[in-house]
């Protein structure tokens, strides 16, 4: 009887073949390896120019003139208080920086923008050290709500490296569409280019300020002249004759901003200041009050909204055509855009301020909410509560500032001006804003004005009646 046949021996494939489907084989791996490792890099690029929004393909863009004094509504909670725009965003972009980070690890390399970042770090030793002491103030506030006077109780300071309007270059370099992610796209662009500030990184504004910088100068920097470290020894260096700078020095002459040397300003200093009007929800914030390099302070500055509408008025005319003619053609509706910007401003700002009023763990210890009117009223007893509050002490420099700047015998015919007689101008918009104007705001604006503690007018004499208050007073459960 013949032997069985072995199954394996009868499949068995000529040797020819079996050396075929293993080269096929060891020829396929390395196809899959190196589609693997084309992938890779093509997600760690898109991650690059995700996270830095600092991509040369910015420049190309048509310059944007955004609305200063307009707020995204794109960029408000809905009603049932969504945060698929906002917090889901910010989620997903930090859980995909999270992932590409490990896996460039595993591959031995790393994207540039985390590369230059601990460069940076390296370089600064001595502000790791003092990480416990460095205070990092940020005001938060809108455009007309005395913003700029404020800030200069930090700018006068001298151990403080103060810092006006940074982010004034983002807003008219990157350019957004209107809606949903993208809004709240700029607001993550907003907040990651004010981090690396507050770290005392001011290369980061290079790529946004136009035209460029040569050679890490420029003498186009916004309002340099509103921050004194930007114009005191050594940064202000000998000044260049036939050289034309836009924002210059107040008080002195100095050549074209060298960023470099502000930027080791910058570290030379105790604490950092920022004053920023673009910053439209607190809640995007959280990420640098958890940041370990950070030991950030929030001022939230708010005004009346009737006298925020009347200084705009005055300030922005031309983006306020529309008011005008409504008011002067005695029509009975207003442009539904206009309303509607209004109240995303108005909700935009309570939002956040309910937030802070919440103490929430990552802002316990970390919210002051300050209105214009207490500090016009009373600057020197809210300057020393600002100082404590940041666990800065507050110098004589700054009380003699105040002193001799709140007490002008009449104020300055320039809008952007912080010399006034402060406890006369925070009611003079009362007498120049149509009662028809305050009642628009007052519909609109009902809920914030509530809970800052601003009274509605009833009629046209109550508006312009000094001895009928439209302020509450408030206690110090302003401070949180």
């Amino acid at each position: 009887m013949a032997p069985p046949v072995s199954m394996e021996k009868g499949l068995a494939l000529p040797q020819d073949c079996r050396d075929l489907v293993h080269n096929l084989k060891i020829r396929g791996r390395y196809v899959l390896f190196l589609a693997f490792v084309v992938i890779v890099f093509i997600f760690i690029e898109k991650e690059n120019k995700i996270i830095s929004r600092v991509s040369d393909k910015l420049k190309q863009i048509p310059q944007f003139v955004a609305d200063a004094n307009s707020t995204d509504p794109a960029l408000l909670l809905s009603e049932n208080a969504s945060l698929l725009s906002l917090s889901e965003l910010d989620s997903t972009f930090s859980h995909l920086r999270s992932r590409l980070h490990n896996l460039s690890l595993q591959l031995g390399i790393a994207p540039a923008m985390e590369a230059q970042g601990q460069e940076a770090v390296a370089e600064k030793p001595s502000q790791q050290a003092g990480a416990g002491t460095r205070r990092h103030v940020l005001l938060m506030a809108t455009t007309r709500t005395g913003s700029s006077f404020v800030g200069e109780f930090f700018n006068q300071q001298g151990n403080i490296f103060y810092l006006f309007e940074p982010l004034w270059h983002i807003e008219r370099t990157v350019f957004f569409q209107q809606g949903g992610a993208s809004a709240a796209g700029s607001a993550l662009v907003y907040r990651d280019v004010l981090k690396q500030l507050l770290l005392c990184d001011l290369y980061v504004l290079e790529p946004f300020i136009s035209p460029p910088p040569e050679d890490h100068l420029t003498q186009f920097l916004f309002r340099r002249g509103s921050s004194r470290s930007l114009c005191e020894d050594p940064v202000c260096t000998p000044f260049v004759k036939k050289v034309f700078e836009k924002y210059h020095c107040r008080n002195r002459h100095c050549g074209p901003l060298n960023v470099t040397l502000a930027a080791e300003a910058c570290r030379r200093k105790d604490h950092m200041a920022l004053k920023v009007v673009r910053i439209r929800q607190l809640e995007f914030l959280q990420p640098l009050a958890e940041d370990p390099r950070l030991d950030l302070r929030v001022i939230q500055l708010v005004r009346d909204p009737r006298a925020v509408l009347a200084s705009r008025m005055v300030a922005f005319a031309g983006k306020y055509e529309s008011w005008k003619k409504w008011l002067s053609e005695g029509q009975d509706q207003l442009s539904e855009n206009e309303v509607q910007r209004l109240r995303g401003n108005c909700e935009n700002i309570r939002l956040s301020a309910e937030l802070g009023l919440r103490q929430p763990a990552w802002l316990r210890g970390r919210y002051m909410l300050v209105r214009y009117e207490d500090v016009a009223r009373r600057p020197l007893q809210k300057a020393r509560e600002m100082y404590r509050f940041a666990g800065i002490p507050l110098t004589p420099q700054v009380e003699d500032w105040i002193q001799k700047n709140t007490q002008a015998a009449r104020d300055s015919s320039d809008v952007y001006s912080t010399q006034k007689n402060s406890s006369e101008q925070f009611e003079k918009w009362r007498f120049s804003i149509p009662f028809k104007l305050a009642q628009v705001v007052q519909a609109v604006c009902g809920p914030a004005m509530h809970l800052f503690g601003y009274k509605l007018a009833k009629d046209a004499a109550s508006l312009t009646n000094r001895s009928i208050s439209l302020l509450e007073e408030r206690g110090t459960f302003w401070v949180t």
